[in-house]
């Protein structure tokens, strides 16, 4: 008879006396507690497996918002470096630009001339003997 396995119908028929079936007994709760078992591991198993696929269907959910977000702030700086570029590009090249550094210009060289002026008015003056 196979006591740790489950029992076939062969083993059962061996079993015709009353002292036998204490044992029959004890085995068949055996095999019931183990089935429990599996059972509770499936079962832990299956709410581990719900648990997991939600998680996952929340973050591809996410992902694609992300990406989409992402994709509308890739076209947005794109355009934003198109205007920027477009700007420059005008602003440099531009008549009043052009006519503002030639007024820069000018105006370095004024201030150069009067420094220099002011500076000879200076050792003039110490030439003098005023300062």
């Amino acid at each position: 008879m196979k006591v740790l396995n489950m029992m076939t119908s062969e083993d059962i028929k061996r079993i015709t006396s009353q002292t036998d079936l204490p044992l029959l007994i004890e085995h068949y709760k055996n095999e019931i507690w183990k089935w429990k078992q599996k059972e509770s591991k499936w079962l832990s198993d299956k709410n581990l497996l719900e648990g997991s696929k939600k998680t996952i269907d929340e973050l591809a959910t996410k992902l694609i918002e992300i990406s989409e977000e992402n994709k509308k702030l890739k076209e947005k700086v794109l355009s934003a470096e198109g205007e920027t570029s477009l700007v420059k590009a005008i602003g440099i090249n531009s008549p009043e630009m052009i006519a503002v550094k030639k007024e820069v210009c000018e105006l370095r060289q004024d201030n150069r001339r009067l420094s220099k002026q002011v500076e000879d008015g200076v050792d003039r003056m110490r030439k003098a003997g005023v300062i």
